[in-house]
């Protein structure tokens, strides 16, 4: 297989803007591998985008370890797209719900963010590769009844921050993407036109983090539909 630009990963692969971010970085040349709970899922992606794909838990240490152990190739690009969402007034909710809610949303985030940046800090040149969160507004406002999902969120939007600071002087870009708004999946019931996020649209703001020149790299980006409420 070319080698092309590199190998990217996408963790929490799907059919909506993850599909879209791999079609794009498929057609620049990277050889992708794509991680999900149930990989069947995604064989017409893969298909089209000649990926490779693993069945992956991403808030396992060692199936996330696994993963990146495995890849050939320099690693340019990692994305992690999983987060769990619970829902529940803060006097009900299960703790061992929330637990692994954030264990899928946080602790899955810094084990992908981790292995990444090992693989990165070996690469050669000034840009060793690029790390992208995929975060929610929930991260910079916590809802009534969402507490686990802020918590989250939170969490994660904190460990970019604290990774863009590290990595950033070692040449990883870090970024998290604050999506403020609901994406038009395929499949998705409510169909609210350009009022909700484009995934092909998404996929062209992390092309852009990814594209970024190193004198003006963002840590951080909001990207919302025009009727979006701030």
């Amino acid at each position: 297989m070319s080698m092309g630009k590199g190998t990217a990963v996408i963790i929490g692969a799907g059919s909506g803007l993850s599909a879209s971010v791999a079609r794009k970085l498929a057609a620049r040349g990277y050889n992708l591998v794509l991680g999900a709970r149930d990989p069947a899922k995604l064989s017409d992606l893969a298909a089209d985008t000649k990926a490779t794909t693993i069945a992956l838990d991403g808030s396992d240490p060692a199936q996330v370890k696994a993963l990146f152990d495995g890849l050939s190739g320099p690693l340019r690009v990692a994305v992690y797209n999983p987060s769990a969402r619970v829902r529940g007034s803060i006097a009900e909710l299960d703790p061992d719900t929330v637990r692994k809610a954030i264990e899928v949303t946080a602790f899955g985030a810094f084990l992908t963010g981790q292995q990444a940046a090992r693989l990165m800090l070996e690469n050669d040149g000034d840009v060793k590769g690029t790390i992208l969160f995929t975060g929610a507004s929930a991260g910079v406002k916590g809802f009534a009844n969402s507490a686990p999902f802020a918590m989250g969120k939170f969490a994660q939007r904190g460990l970019a921050q604290s990774m863009a600071r590290e990595l950033h002087p070692q040449g990883i870009h870090v970024a998290w993407v604050n999506i403020d708004g609901a994406i038009a999946n395929p499949g998705r019931a409510e169909d609210g036109g350009d009022g909700m996020l484009d995934p092909d649209a998404l996929a062209v703001a992390y092309l852009q983090l990814i594209d970024q020149h190193r004198s003006t790299w963002s840590s951080e980006i909001a990207v919302r539909p025009w009727v979006e409420r701030f």
